[in-house]
């Protein structure tokens, strides 16, 4: 039996392990070449062309950067295993340490329909060292029906050579599984004559609600809630960078859309609702445009906001609390944040911000603390120096929080800057 993923090489050949891996086990038995992989609670079983995870991958928050509107994400893999990302659902099945750099790019849509196929989610843009990657799992926004149709899902791997097309290991309900030949750019598309022939190009699919507040405008008092319809697999990140100063409301997001069928927005305390319909369209980047646009009275604290689809039936509806932001404070924190001292936010968020705060996070952290005049280059030497990321995590929290409110308001700041997607988890933004 041959294997793969750069573990067992196949032949006759010495079987060879990655000098850098720890805890590697080989268990050969008769019959069947098994490789356990260990690293923490995530495994391997390497088999003939599929390298299975035995248990979940790990998940991990990547330190994000955003420059213009253009998000990168990334992070350093600690050893073979499975690693998923908490912003953009990839799933990276790695055979040895290494760092991932990765970003969304932009479809070609008319190389796409020259080989007969459109997008599936977003083109992934994925940088790490050759052969560190041995399995890539892009999540999907089909549903279960939809995930039983032969043929119409793909992963297409787009080089300065070309376009081709790999076929999938697996499809399970959230991701589709394919070996990695080398990194460069992977997307999912679907087969364009499956999706005409099973769903006459209106398919349901997995999608997400996402609402975003802008800020108010005083002469008229009125403020806008521009509502997303997206599909499931489309990052948060990606779509919050385009908002300019609007502020993400988070909430249950979850529901079904169908592609191409008309969907109106209700909310009985607006003003006006714009536009009064529209089609539900697969928007996979790069501007992220609202579907609609909901006017309120700036005094509108609340609001209950419905999605309908032609047939007048609610296929989302949510509560919404409305924080009207303000023109920015200290370290471009909004004003409207201020009712309460940052340093107590920072207390109310402590465990979770030392649960899960990423290591490359905090060193970006404890460089803009100490360019900002926080934290002196004894504080930073002394945090830098700690053992663990959490103990790292904990002394920078309680180092600016016993500095008062503008230290705080700076580390908060600096939070939404350098990892949008923990602060507005965190409740910072």
């Amino acid at each position: 039996m041959s294997a793969v993923c750069l573990f067992l090489p196949s032949g006759d050949s010495d079987v060879k392990l990655d000098p850098n891996a720890t805890d590697t086990k080989l268990d050969v038995s008769e019959g069947n070449t098994k490789l356990d992989v260990s690293e923490g609670d995530t495994k391997l079983d390497v088999f003939e062309d599929h390298t299975k995870l035995v248990k979940p991958p790990s998940s991990f928050m990547p330190a994000l950067q955003t420059e213009s509107t253009q998000v990168s994400y990334r992070f350093r893999c600690p050893g073979p295993g499975g690693f998923q990302c908490t912003s953009t659902g990839l799933v990276f099945v790695m055979a040895q340490e290494a760092e991932l750099l990765y970003r969304t790019v932009q479809w070609d849509e008319s190389l796409l329909q020259s080989a007969g196929k459109a997008a599936a989610g977003p083109l992934f843009s994925i940088q790490c060292p050759e052969d560190a990657v041995c399995e890539l799992h892009l999540p999907h926004c089909e549903t279960k029906d939809a995930v039983l149709s032969e043929g119409l899902l793909s992963v297409v791997h787009i080089t300065d050579d070309g376009m081709s097309i790999l076929e999938p290991l697996e499809i399970t309900d959230t991701h589709v599984i394919v070996k990695v030949p080398h990194l460069s750019s992977f997307g999912l598309v679907w087969a364009l004559d499956v999706l005409w022939r099973i769903w006459n190009n209106m398919k349901a699919i997995s999608g997400q609600i996402l609402l975003f507040l802008q800020p108010p405008n005083q002469t008229a008092q009125k403020q806008s809630l521009n509502v997303h319809l997206l599909p499931r697999n489309v990052p948060l990140a990606e779509v919050e960078a385009k908002q300019g100063d609007s502020v993400y409301i988070q909430k249950p997001s979850k529901c079904t859309l169908i592609k191409d069928q008309s969907y109106t927005v209700h909310c009985l305390k607006a003003h006006k609702v714009q536009p009064e319909k529209d089609d539900f369209e697969l928007d996979f980047g790069p501007n992220y445009h609202p579907t609609f646009e909901i006017i309120l009275p700036t005094s509108t604290k609340e609001a209950t906001v419905s999605v309908r689809d032609q047939t007048d039936i609610d296929v989302w509806k949510c509560e919404v609390h409305l924080t009207g932001p303000g023109p920015a404070g200290p370290q471009g924190v909004p004003v409207w944040t201020q009712s309460v001292p940052a340093e107590e936010k920072l207390a109310s968020v402590r465990t979770q911000f030392i649960d899960r705060v990423s290591g490359p996070v905090l060193r970006e952290l404890l460089d803009n603390l100490l360019q900002s005049g926080v934290v002196t280059d004894g504080e930073m030497d002394s945090a830098a120096g700690t053992p663990t990321r959490a103990e790292k995590a904990r002394v920078v929290i309680d180092t600016v929080r016993r500095k008062g409110s503008r230290a705080s308001s700076v580390l908060i700041a600096a939070l939404r800057e350098v990892d949008p997607y923990l602060s507005t988890e965190l409740k910072l933004t």
